[in-house]
């Protein structure tokens, strides 16, 4: 049994020394820009600035969204299920390590047994029937000899980074959704408070037509226009309110609340535009969740290679066995009645219709598309930065000639008013000042409230503030 004993130590030092068969990892390259082709004067070139992934929304400095987050992160149940979902991978990875060691079953038997008097070679003295009783312990312990159980160890671990990283990429998306939609709804809020002051000045402006109309000075024409002013703006108003209604319930749900008990109540104060410390893209790789998942997801297929290679080779398997065995219970703990066996087993396939190569195939192919993934996630997230690069750029430009636009409107609504009340013009030039004056208002709320969302979008192209070190922590 010592010699046993002494093969076991030293195969098991053989395989500690052994080397994986999966190819050497790296990462695939990836095309990366110098900087950004968009700068703007609401970004910050330096790549040592870094969001605040605990709070990167304190940035707009709303107090009700950093409460609606923080519900969010605490309840909602999309979010509680992708964290079920890395749980699961942790656990996985527990039950691939467990190969590592010896694994150790015990079983015990008890019966009464017969046995057939026409057995082949049954001894003619033996009992017909007996007593059997059995107390054994086994132990099996597979020597990695050529990495497979390392491999897979290694494997799933890099499947548990990625089902992080999805973890953090699925808050992150849900964050962003949030404040997305709470933007939105103030950008409402805002029509809803234009709109509302637009319809008192038409009513006033109906109120004047009337006025007019009985004392003679205009026609029933210029009070049927009023009133189909008014009306128009009525139904507007209605229509923004329904979409604020909308908008509610999803904030509602994203913070796991019943849209039926939830109430968001109105808020017409602008939304400051923060500064976004955007930094260079080659720091881009390392802030985003997604990409860190696309690339954990290609070492683990990297390391299933070594697995489908060390099934070409023998598994060597060490083997223990003892325990009592005995006919009569009062004689089952004696020494007589003991029994143990030790040694090593090997098995290998000799043939298996193809079945190797096939799984070896599979799992280079799983590697190849694993790493095209990884680059169309990357030169995915470039763009998205320089989209919202340019969108906050262009969206800047366009809100400042769109309020120029709104202003003169508004001249244009004023001196139409004037010159109506002397009758210079018809209510035909007011109704045309009234329409034009409303629309360039709401086009300026309507590119706030889209440069807004651009920003959000930027913060959630450049990764919310994660970075892969977050990753090696937990």
């Amino acid at each position: 049994m010592t010699r046993y004993l002494k093969l076991a130590a030293l195969v098991s030092a053989v395989a500690l020394a052994a080397c994986s068969l999966a190819p050497h990892y790296e990462a695939p390259e990836a095309p990366v820009a110098a900087q950004y082709q968009t700068q703007g004067p609401w970004t910050v070139a330096s790549p040592a600035d870094q969001l605040d992934r605990a709070g990167w929304w304190k940035l707009y400095k709303e107090p009700e969204l950093d409460d609606l987050e923080q519900r969010l992160i605490a309840n909602n149940p999309d979010l509680s299920a992708a964290l079920f979902h890395y749980e699961q991978s942790q656990a996985y990875i527990r039950q691939v390590k467990s190969q590592m060691y010896p694994q150790v079953s015990a079983a015990g038997n008890l019966q009464r047994e017969r046995e057939s008097d026409t057995r082949p070679l049954r001894s003619p003295t033996g009992p017909t029937d007996y007593n059997s009783a059995t107390l054994g312990v086994e132990v099996d312990y597979e020597v990695d000899l050529w990495g497979r159980v390392r491999d897979s160890v290694a494997a799933s671990k890099d499947e548990g980074q990625a089902s992080k990283a999805d973890l953090a990429s699925t808050q992150l998306s849900l964050e962003i959704e949030l404040a997305r939609s709470y933007i939105d709804l103030r950008g409402l809020d805002q029509q809803i408070q234009l709109i509302e002051a637009t319809q008192e000045a038409y009513q006033k402006a109906l109120d004047l037509t009337r006025n007019r109309h009985g004392a003679g000075i205009v026609s029933g024409l210029d009070v049927a226009r009023a009133s189909n002013q008014l009306s128009s703006v009525q139904s507007e108003l209605t229509q923004i309110r329904a979409r604020r209604a909308l908008l509610e319930h999803a904030v509602a749900v994203l913070v796991g609340a019943s849209p039926s008990e939830f109430q968001l109540a109105p808020g017409t104060d602008s939304i400051a535009l923060p500064v976004i410390p955007v930094g260079v893209p080659s720091t881009l790789l390392q802030r985003r969740p997604d990409v860190a998942a696309a690339e954990r997801r290609i070492a683990a297929a990297n390391s299933k290679i070594g697995v489908a290679r060390a099934a070409y080779f023998p598994t060597l398997t060490l083997s223990a066995q003892g325990g009592v065995q005995s006919s009569v219970l009062g004689n089952l703990l004696s020494l007589s009645s003991s029994y143990w066996a030790i040694g090593p087993s090997l098995a290998v396939y000799l043939l298996d219709g193809g079945k190797r190569r096939a799984q070896l195939d599979s799992a280079k192919e799983a590697t190849a598309e694993a790493g095209a993934r990884y680059r169309s996630v990357v030169l995915t997230s470039f763009r998205q930065v320089e989209d919202n690069l340019t969108l906050l750029d262009d969206l800047g430009t366009a809100t400042n000639q769109q309020q120029d636009a709104a202003n003169a409107a508004q001249t244009a609504l004023n001196l139409a008013l004037a010159r109506y009340q002397r009758g210079a013009v018809s209510y035909l030039d007011v109704v045309e000042a009234q329409s034009a004056e409303l629309e360039a208002q709401r086009s300026v709320i309507a590119l706030r409230t889209q440069q807004l969302d651009a920003n959000v979008d930027l913060i959630h192209a450049l990764g919310g503030g994660w970075t892969t070190d977050d990753l090696k922590a937990g």
